[in-house]
């Protein structure tokens, strides 16, 4: 998990013992407004935003710009909670957490915190257009032009065994806590294959890298957005076509991942109280190609998330100044 970038006036500090206990919370301060800013003086405090920072960069580069903009445009201190999905929806209901900037999915948490506890609402798609699927190195197609067809996966094992694997096929997943039907799919096609969690995005990055310089076999889950497409070639497996609902049983899924509008999640409390900062939110959306741009800066480029949030609003103030609060 990278460590996220902030400015001046950081501050570390412990949640109290709620369901996200143990998560890690960064405090922003609102400073003076950016190069793209009108040019009027520094913004007086407007209150506290609390966003959920999940394990991937791309979560991360969405957080900053938004973050950036409260902060500078707005005048609000933002406080980042390093959490996984899950807390960061139990987040909102014990108060931790005000925004969920990118959410895949996750009907049965809807189900459970929009409808039924009342606590969170959706507040509209992020742009962002959400892919997620098996995948392996170009070379690999390039060498075995049928292993993009699923049937055929069982032919080609041998070559993704590892010592973690049992003897069977390794396929690389991220951390457990990802959106993944991968176990499901592997017993369901009834594929010699066994799931090994690499524990994290930057991982499967590594994994991913190494099997492209080094010609090493390998079949991972993997997703986009994401800026490892801007510097590799991946190819996507063909699963059985989704059709609506067959994913509806996580034990008989045996079809490919949906396609995902991801979306943002916000408490109850927050679309109610929350004001200029709750419009910004709501009015939030960029493209693929934008958040990778950051997430790019973020991990390859040496800048904090704060520093890649400020190149990227300096660059584009048409888009953000459309989401600005009216």
């Amino acid at each position: 998990m990278k460590k996220l970038g902030l400015i001046a006036g950081v501050l570390v500090l412990g949640l109290s013992a709620a369901a996200c206990g143990g998560a890690k919370v960064e405090d922003n301060a609102a400073g003076a407004p950016s190069a793209a800013a009108s040019g009027s003086a520094a913004p007086s405090a407007a209150g506290t935003v609390k966003i959920a920072i999940n394990g991937w960069v791309g979560y991360e580069a969405s957080a900053a710009v938004v973050s950036y903009l409260l902060q500078h445009e707005l005048g609000y201190t933002v406080q980042k909670v390093t959490l996984n999905e899950e807390p960061s929806w139990q987040g909102m209901e014990s108060g931790d957490v005000d925004v969920v900037i990118e959410n895949w999915g996750h009907d049965d948490l809807k189900k459970k915190y929009i409808d039924e506890k009342k606590i969170a609402v959706e507040a509209g798609p992020n742009g962002n257009k959400g892919v997620i699927g098996w995948y392996v190195p170009e070379w690999m197609v390039q060498k075995y032009p049928d292993i993009t067809d699923w049937k055929n996966l069982n032919k080609y094992a041998d070559l993704f065994k590892t010592s973690e694997s049992d003897g069977k096929g390794q396929l690389l997943d991220g951390d457990p806590s990802f959106v993944t039907n991968d176990e499901a799919l592997v017993k369901n096609l009834k594929l010699d294959y066994k799931v090994v969690y690499a524990g994290s995005e930057a991982a499967l990055i590594k994994a991913a890298k190494q099997a492209t310089d080094q010609k090493k076999p390998l079949l991972m889950y993997f997703y986009e957005p994401q800026w490892l497409f801007n510097q590799i070639k991946l190819v996507k497996i063909n699963l059985p076509a989704y059709t609506a609902g067959c994913d509806a049983d996580p034990k008989k899924v045996a079809c490919d991942y949906p396609p995902y509008e991801l979306d943002k999640i916000v408490s109850k409390k927050f679309a109610d109280t929350g004001g200029k900062a709750y419009e910004l939110v709501k009015n939030f959306s960029w493209t693929n190609d934008d958040q990778n741009a950051v997430a790019d800066d973020i991990t390859n480029n040496g800048m904090s998330a704060d520093d890649a949030a400020k190149k990227w609003v300096e660059a584009n103030p048409t888009k953000w100044q459309a989401w600005m609060p009216k």
